[in-house]
């Protein structure tokens, strides 16, 4: 299986790491590691480059596999060979708004669950935007912009951001770590990662995040839908 990289590090850059399957199929390659997110939890993954041998093949996407991280090489590329040594290097802009917004979800989630108790039922994201659904019975205008206000807050309260990889067993002892209304970690899943907002956040969640709120920026929620009777939809962009 393929070591993950962006669950301990999600600002590294650039990394090393060998071709241990080539699929000329699907015109994809496993490597034994990679910092290379593969998408997942409504975060859109990875694009970059690996270089090996004077060469370079772009990345379409990853995504996760049976035997390991798929890695899609743009069909134009050559696929390197099994044992190759590479050098992948992360498209830093889109992964950094990507994970800016990412933490901005989770600031939007941790303040709602923190005032009104309301569990997160759907959600979506792309770089600098997103939308989070609610178990809200009723949501107006005027709670929107309490809730915006709330947000930018926690934004500029400077919070730093931990993340842990924990036994399973341990982590499902802490109360409240799956904020969505249905558990989806699947049972073989031994190690829970999870991802926490000091003093105000503790999820359990995959994707990669910045180090600090104020890396997020301000955060404007923009619109809002009901989307049924209890399910509430609340749409938030960030700045460039």
């Amino acid at each position: 299986m393929t070591k993950l990289l962006y669950q301990t590090d999600s600002y590294l850059k650039e990394f090393q790491a060998k071709v241990v399957a080539v699929d000329n199929e699907a015109h994809a390659i496993i490597l034994d590691q990679t910092a290379f997110y593969p998408g997942g939890g409504g975060q859109v993954p990875d694009k970059g480059v690996l270089r090996f041998n004077g060469k370079e093949a772009r990345l379409a996407r990853a995504k996760h596999g049976p035997d390991g991280i798929l890695h899609f090489i743009e069909a134009e590329d050559i696929l390197p060979e099994i044992g190759s040594e590479v050098t992948g290097l992360v498209d830093w802009d889109l992964r950094y708004k990507t994970m800016r917004t990412h933490t901005a979800m989770h600031i939007l989630c941790g303040v709602i669950y923190r005032d009104y108790g309301a569990h997160v039922t759907g959600g979506d994201m792309e770089p600098l935007k997103g939308r989070m659904d609610f178990e809200f019975e009723s949501l107006t205008a005027d709670l929107v912009g309490v809730i915006d206000a709330a947000v930018n807050k926690e934004v500029a309260a400077n919070r730093p951001i931990r993340v842990a990889i924990l036994p399973r067993e341990v982590a499902f002892q802490i109360p409240d770590l799956i904020r969505t209304k249905i558990n989806l970690l699947p049972e073989n899943i031994k190690e829970v990662r999870t991802v926490e907002i000091v003093g105000l956040d503790l999820q359990a969640d995959g994707g990669t995040h910045v180090n600090n709120t104020s890396e997020v920026g301000t955060i404007h929620v923009v619109d809002y839908k009901s989307k049924g009777k209890i399910n509430k939809r609340i749409y938030v962009e960030l700045e460039e």
